[in-house]
């Protein structure tokens, strides 16, 4: 089991035992943290949905981002994470909001490196976004980003991931 696998493990766990609910936007990693989820068996416990908003206009259609935040930061930024996870929450109906966001690469985007990523967690207590600096190549930053945005719903859930751990 990869290490985002036993993270994700961990948190669909933690939700279902809680009676709450998760659901994710996705940029950058384009669908894997809703597949990293649904592949936890009694994932239909705690996953409510997610979207794919890889082009930057869908971050407002189908997430609710401010298309002049947007316009102003372009699609990777820390207050576009925040707003990906706050709308897909609120749109999904969900306790807990995912997003991520980023360069992936193989070439830097409107002036950001690659593996410049913000991921983000809105839920109970308010919206939390963490930079990420990741090395490796696009498949290893994309694996990481899943990895990382799972951790932090983690922190928040207040459940324990031991660093590297793999079941």
């Amino acid at each position: 089991m990869s290490e985002g696998a036993s993270v994700a493990a961990t948190v669909v766990a933690a939700l279902a035992k809680a009676g709450q609910t998760v659901a994710a936007a996705e940029s950058l990693t384009g669908g894997l943290v809703s597949s990293t989820l649904v592949d936890v068996p009694g994932a239909s416990a705690a996953f409510r949905g997610g979207v794919v908003v890889y082009a930057t206009e869908l971050k407002a259609t189908l997430a609710g981002v401010s298309a002049p935040l947007l316009a102003e930061r372009g699609p990777v930024d820390p207050d576009v994470a925040a707003a990906l996870a706050e709308g897909v929450r609120a749109r999904c109906d969900a306790d807990w909001g995912l997003a991520t966001t980023g360069v992936a690469g193989p070439e830097p985007q409107d002036g950001k490196p690659v593996g410049l990523v913000y991921v983000a967690v809105s839920g109970p207590g308010g919206t939390e976004v963490r930079r990420l600096d990741l090395g490796g190549d696009r498949v290893l930053i994309r694996v990481s980003t899943v990895t990382e945005v799972l951790r932090l719903l983690a922190d928040r859930l207040r459940v324990s991931v031991l660093p590297g751990a793999t079941a």
